[in-house]
This record gives structure tokens, sequence and C-alpha cells, in this order.
């Protein structure tokens, strides 16, 4: 009998310690997340990417992947110091009469840039972890399957990553029906929870390098808040040949001409996403495009070909072919951003991104120009609720100022 309660007791407090640690990380501000989920990570799964993919299957499952109770943000923001308006300049004159461009209302300045979910599959947990801008992707128009493997490799000493994925992509039309099967959006601009869902449009390896693009805007247009051209990346060969202020003159003019032919009431904003690998003249030319294409916006920028002798980690990981994303980008992204507004002035919009891990990046991304910030390797290395807690601390170093004060655009 006395076996029988003792079997019954450790039965029940089993459950219950099952229980409170599903309560406990369901919570993605648990610290234990940053302090002993994350390391022990990357000792028992080397492989970054593998772990990537294990993180989006953690994403997916219902009841336990990591999630911020529905009135997190009205508890710590009651008076939406955080709200930004973006993608509201003045209508260009190519636009239809019966139509206008979206503005995007964000609840936060706080995103998650593309290349976390290429495929569309976790963005309502993306949400849930606290992001106002969701950007998916990049997504080529047919499957693609990227470089070989090993194509991810951790600096971990300087919370960076070297990854050459080349446009590994599911293709168009698996990730447009993964959104269709969401429902009706929560974007669309005038959203009342202040949520956007932006999709990063790339290119085939092979092919007609504009007509990817173009067959983007007309499958993504009326399924995204927002689309992000992504002539950035240094791991498609050739690719980065577009920001020449010749070729993506014409080939932005090209995309706004087709996204203004959709017949849609409100016209999905237009960005471009930029190298940090950027000299002052292209920077130039690269904003003169940006004016006379009418585009609403710029992401700056991508993860970079340089390597900074700051670096800490093994030379033969920092000498690995890639793009170098995580802290050790940001002075590069903040070089660009500065020189770009500078030639853009105050109307356009400007997200700054590479780097970002905590308030104090964001303000700094501010400062230099950036309208909203993203960030993706952070959430890498510290796990889930760097994006909760960023926006939390944000809150508290802005003190009596909104975002909006802070950037100017008040």
């Amino acid at each position: 009998m006395a076996r029988i309660f003792k079997l019954k007791t450790l039965g029940a407090l089993t459950a219950l310690g099952t229980a409170g640690a599903l309560v406990y990380f369901h919570d993605p501000r648990a610290s234990a997340f940053k302090y002993i989920v994350m390391p022990a990570g990357r000792l028992l799964v080397p492989d970054g990417e593998l772990a990537h993919n294990l993180t989006i299957t953690y994403f997916k499952l219902p009841f336990i992947k990591p999630q911020l109770p529905k009135k997190w943000l009205s508890l710590v923001d009651p008076e939406h110091k955080l709200e930004q308006t973006v993608c509201d300049k003045p209508a260009s004159s190519s636009v239809p009469r019966d139509s206008r461009v979206r503005s995007l209302k964000l609840a936060t300045p706080v995103g998650i840039a593309a290349g976390f979910d290429k495929g569309a599959n976790v963005i309502d947990t993306l949400f849930g972890l606290g992001f106002s801008w969701v950007e998916i992707g990049s997504v080529t128009p047919l499957e693609q399957p990227g470089n070989p493997r090993p194509r991810v490799f951790r600096l971990v000493k300087d919370k960076a990553f070297v990854n050459r994925f080349g446009f590994n992509s599911e293709g168009h039309a698996v990730v447009a029906d993964r959104i269709r099967a969401l429902g009706p959006l929560k974007g669309k601009g005038a959203n009342p929870d202040g949520k956007v869902l932006a999709v990063n449009l790339g290119k085939n390896k092979t092919g007609d390098e504009v007509e990817d693009y173009v067959k983007g805007v007309h499958t993504f247009g009326e399924l995204a808040d927002a689309l992000v051209v992504n002539v950035s990346s240094p791991n498609t060969p050739g690719l980065r040949d577009l920001q020449d202020g010749g070729k993506l003159g014409g080939l932005l003019t090209r995309l706004v001409k087709e996204r203004n032919s959709l017949k849609l009431n409100e016209l999905p904003p237009l960005l471009v996403k930029i190298a940090p690998d950027l000299s002052v003249d292209q920077v130039k030319a690269i904003a003169s495009a940006v004016k006379s294409s009418g585009i609403d916006g710029v992401v700056v920028g991508n993860t970079t070909i340089q390597r900074p002798e700051e670096l800490k980690s093994s030379p033969e990981l920092i000498a690995e072919t890639g793009g170098l994303s995580g802290p050790p980008v940001k002075p590069f992204e903040i070089k660009v951003l500065k020189a770009l507004r500078a030639e853009l002035g105050p109307d356009l919009t400007v997200i700054g991104c590479g780097g970002v891990s905590t308030a104090d990046d964001a303000l700094e991304f501010a400062k230099s120009g950036a309208d909203l910030v993203q960030l993706y390797t952070s959430l890498a290395y510290d796990g889930p609720g760097v994006p909760s807690l960023l926006t939390e601390d944000l809150i508290k170093k802005l003190g009596s100022q909104t975002w909006s004060q802070y950037t100017g655009r008040s």
C-alpha cells in the first residue's frame, strides 16, 4: 500500500513538474532560454542549419511553442509610445486614381528580418513573440535547393553567423498557399493590432532576373502587407550587380509599374533591400534610383562579405565563404544607413537591420535614420525572448518620448 502511495505521489509530482515546465517554457521571456536552452542547443546540435530547422519545428507545435500573453503589449506600452506609421509618403502620380499605396501602422518598431522563416511556416508564432513586422523569405519563383551543405557556420565568440544558403526556397506556389491558409490577414494597413506581414522576393539562380521579381509582385501583391525586393544577398551569383544605379533604377521602375497594375484598392508598399558593402558613391546612385522609381522604402541591409579585424572566432570559420551577420556587421550597416538617409531626406521609409540585439542598438539605428529595426541573429543566440525584452527595455529608455518623436517622425 505504501509503495502504491509512493508511486502515485511520484506520478503526480512528475505530472506537475511537466506541466510547470510547459507553462514556464511557453513564456518566451523565460531566462532559461538564454542561459540554458540556447547554449545547450549549440553544444548538442553543432550543425547550425539543423538547429534552425528544429527551432522552426518547435515553433509550429501547438500549446508548447513560446507565445506572449495576448495583452502583453497593452500592459507594457499602455500609452502606445512605440506605435509607428511607415510607407505614408505622398502618393506617386503613377498610382491609379482608384488605388493608393497602403500605409502601415505598427504597434512597435521591432521586426524579424527575412531568412528566419523562408517558407512562411511560423508567421503566427513570430507575431506571438512580439514582432510587429514579420518578413518571410526570400522566396524564389521556382523551388530550388540553394548551395550545398554545410552552408551555415556559427561564430560563437562573436555571436555571429556566416551563411551561404543561396536562396534555398520552396517556390512561390507553396509559400503563397501557406499564407492563404492563415485566413484573412491581420495587416492591410488599417490593422488594429499593428502587425505587418512582408514577403521578401528573390530570384532563381537561372532565368530572367527582372521577370522573377515581376512574378513575385503578382503572386504576393494581394497576400502581403508589403513586398521587399532582395538585390543584396552575397550568395547568388550576379545578384549584387543589380545594385548598380542604372540597373537598379530600371528594375525598380518596372516593379513599381507592375505593382501599380494590380487590381487592388490598396497596393502593397514596395521596398528594396541593399547591402552594407557599398561606397558613398554607390549609396548616392542607389538613392537616386530609389527616388526616381517611386518605391516606398529601403531595408539597410543584408549580410556582409567583409571580415572585421576584431572578430574573435577561429580563422577557419571566419574564412568561410558567405555573408556575415550579427553584431560585427552593425558598423557597416550604420555607415550606409546614415549616408542613405542623408540622400533620401525624411520622407521615405528606411528599415535598419544588422546587429540589432538590444534596445540601445535599436536606438542607435533610429538616430542614424531608421524608422524600424529588424533582427535575426540575436534571436538565434539569445532565444525567443529577445523581441519582447528588447521592446520592454526600449519603452524604459525612451522615457517620456515616443518612438516617432525619437526618430523625428512625430
